[in-house]
């Protein structure tokens, strides 16, 4: 499989993992685990970006492997630090999102930076730079939602 390949697999397994999350009640858990100020309408738009970029990160693979690997970053953030961690931390509290994060989260982005590597566009700048996107495009939504409560970002004074 080539990186596109795996990347379109990697939106597919979002999905997954979006119906996963919503089934098993995700909003409520990270109310209650991780102090989210979180609404389903804050859920849906969250990951109908994630959606969009997984799509463009598809579309960039071939020409921009930096900027295709932040998607696969964003999983495997998602999947470690928002749910495995978690799950760790409460002595068992189920995450939802847990099973996708594990059963294909962590196989089809590790595949992402393998395939990368094996063709040669692995450096370390690239590495590092797509977990650093990653990591920012991950909190970014957090960042957020706790702001939006502050004076400042009010719209409804």
């Amino acid at each position: 499989m080539t990186l596109t390949d795996l990347l379109w697999l990697a939106v597919a397994c979002y999905g997954l993992h979006i119906l996963e999350e919503y089934q098993l009640d995700w909003r409520n858990w990270a109310r209650a685990v991780i102090k989210l100020p979180v609404e389903w309408s804050d859920f849906y738009v969250m990951n109908a970006l994630v959606i969009v970029f997984g799509i463009a990160a598809a579309n960039l693979a071939a020409h921009w492997p930096l900027l295709a690997l932040t998607f696969p970053a964003v999983m495997l953030i998602n999947a470690t630090f928002f749910h495995i961690l978690p799950v760790i931390r409460t002595h068992g509290r189920f995450s939802p999102g847990l099973f996708t994060a594990i059963v294909l989260f962590w196989p089809v982005g590790i595949a992402c930076y393998w395939r990368t590597a094996a063709d040669g566009a692995l450096g370390a700048g690239t590495l590092i730079g797509s977990l650093m996107l990653g990591a920012i495009l991950m909190a970014s939504p957090i960042v957020l939602l706790k702001i939006k409560t502050m004076p400042y970002f009010r719209q409804d004074r």
